[in-house]
């Protein structure tokens, strides 16, 4: 939605946006093999038509290092097959505008909502991966040397280093790693990568070191590439299509996935299937003029947000600023040294990788485990899609297995004081709700806290009433994978801001041996908030009825509670 209310909000984000995007898309670029403008088309096609066009009103969008991972082994494998670029440019455009067109007809066959069942160890292991990826292809450029192709190239190749690396580039590269890093202690107003870029570059022209740069860069009005799509081998159509599919689901995923990060720090809902019509017109626009796809990106949607921005118009601004930087700065961008960029990448790479996943990789299921190992191999030396189709694949079977061995279980229970109950109803419920209704919230949970279940979690609590304890009742959760654990830790944070005091009745072992293992008991929820059943939590309300009766501030109410 537009509005002028936010005005400045939006231009101010907008503009910070912007900032941030125009040395990642110059970097994208160069590492896609189709040159720092394809990068810089790519972000402002995105930026003003998936913006336009899409569900989410915060989201920047443009080339990110998934997308960029993608396009440039389509790019190579393109190059590889016709013998250079120009030959290859009319496939490469024309699979970028299919890839477009395919994200529109998953919007309107509404395919946007299923995205949510992407289990949280297929999405960690392809993240990681892709963030390896990235670290991987810079190895070369770091020491101002061409890349080899391939990751198995790239590996087999690195042995050549040694006798040909260039100094200046590499300690330019580190620099530019150091700056990004060091500089937000010092001010976090002008973003670290913008001042690594600018100095930098500054630095090496004065000096006149002896490192490659980018080169040049076209100004203007870009074409649209019509006549390169006259050039299209239609004996081969599969030669386009299975790489558009690929980049149309991936680009489908990351974008649905940060318009969820959007939802978190705006608290609104957004349009999974308009967000993806949005995503395939500003690909399909970016393809034509050569432009590299892309999807919401993260990092600059966050940025826009902390930034002031709250609609559409943030988006559109961030497109128009790099407009004019099209046509201001390609004579001087053309002297960014290649190393500087390559130290951007890397600082990509490393912020992609899921140190979340991977530091819980002892403490979750064995099986969310080897999944996420999996696709974390798969992705990097195999295929990005395949990665995904078999993490998904491997994801269901397991779930399934465990669905399986639950219903045998429950079904050996011959002792009703096994497996106890309290209806919701219940006379201590009921005569605990007629006293202090408005202060307490009873969520119950009934089955699985899995990753299908995960969408609907975070809906209640984003529609959680003004109240100061909510009792979650898990008696029947026998059992929580990695995808509901966070979700857990996730509810329970935003609770803790809200002081809002959290107590948990009838956890079974399973669950209550993951929530400890990563310290949310008791760091969120102490161990005295843990009741056998409700009655025992009612008991301790009732201690307290008169404070809870008596003030209306919750952390007054938190801090009583945290201490009995």
């Amino acid at each position: 939605m537009f509005s002028t209310k936010n005005l400045s909000g939006d231009l101010f984000g907008g503009l910070t946006a912007a900032i941030v995007a125009l040395p990642l898309a110059l970097a994208f670029g160069v590492q896609s093999g189709m040159g720092a403008i394809a990068g810089l088309y790519g972000a402002i096609a995105l930026g003003i038509f998936a913006t336009f066009f899409g569900g989410t009103s915060t989201q920047i969008s443009g080339p990110t290092g998934p997308m960029a991972v993608v396009s440039a082994a389509i790019i190579a494998g393109e190059i590889q097959i016709y013998g250079s670029l120009d030959a290859a440019i009319g496939t490469i455009v024309a699979t970028f505008v299919l890839a477009g067109l395919f994200q529109v007809l998953m919007g309107v066959l509404k395919i946007g909502q299923y995205i949510r069942y992407m289990p949280y160890p297929v999405i960690s292991g392809f993240m990681s991966g892709i963030g390896g990826i990235i670290i991987i292809m810079q190895i070369f450029p770091l020491f101002g040397l061409v890349s080899p192709k391939g990751i198995l190239d790239i590996m087999s190749s690195l042995p050549l280093i040694l006798n040909q690396f260039n100094t200046q580039a590499f300690v330019l590269a580190l620099a530019t790693i150091a700056i990004i890093y060091l500089f937000p202690r010092l001010s976090k107003k002008v973003p670290s990568t913008l001042v690594a870029l600018v100095s930098l570059s500054v630095f090496a022209f004065l000096m006149k070191l002896d490192i490659p740069i980018i080169g040049t860069i076209p100004t203007g009005i870009p074409e649209i590439k019509f006549e390169a799509l006259t050039q299209l081998d239609w004996h081969h159509p599969m030669v386009m299509v299975i790489p558009a599919i690929t980049l149309a689901a991936l680009g489908a995923i990351d974008s649905l996935l940060t318009s969820v990060v959007a939802d978190n720090m705006t608290k609104t809902q957004h349009k999974s299937n308009q967000e993806l019509i949005g995503q395939g017109i500003g690909n399909s626009i970016a393809g034509l003029f050569g432009g590299l796809p892309g999807a919401g990106a993260t990092m600059r949607t966050v940025v826009n947000i902390n930034a002031g921005g709250k609609t559409k118009l943030s988006g559109i601004t961030h497109g128009v600023i790099l407009i004019i930087i099209l046509f201001g700065a390609g004579e001087y961008a053309r002297l960014i040294p290649l190393p500087v960029l390559a130290g951007i990448l890397i600082t990509v790479g490393l912020g992609i990788i899921d140190y979340k996943g991977l530091k819980h990789i002892k403490e979750v299921p064995k099986a969310d485990a080897i999944v996420m190992l999996i696709v974390l191999i798969l992705t990097v030396f195999v295929d990005l899609l395949q990665a995904v189709a078999v993490g998904m694949v491997l994801a269901s079977i397991l779930f399934m297995k465990q669905m399986s061995d639950n219903a045998e279980a429950k079904s050996q229970v011959n002792s009703l004081d096994e497996f106890h109950t309290i209806i919701p109803n219940s006379p201590e419920e009921k005569a605990l709700l007629d006293e202090i209704r408005s202060q307490v919230y009873i969520q119950d949970f009934d089955g699985p806290i899995f990753f299908g279940f995960i969408s609907h979690f975070k809906k209640m609590i984003r529609e959680l009433p003004e109240v100061s304890v909510v009792i979650f009742r898990m008696y029947n959760v026998p059992n929580i994978d990695q995808s509901g654990m966070y979700a857990l830790e996730d509810a329970m944070l935003e609770l803790e801001k809200r002081n809002i005091t959290v107590m948990i009745t009838g956890i079974q072992t399973q669950p209550e041996d993951m929530l400890r293992n990563i310290k949310l008991i008791p760091n969120l929820v102490p161990k005295h908030h843990l009741f056998n059943d409700l009655n025992d939590a009612i008991d301790v309300l009732k201690a307290h009825k008169e404070s809870l009766k008596s003030t209306s501030s919750k952390k007054v109410i938190h801090d009583i509670l945290w201490k009995s």
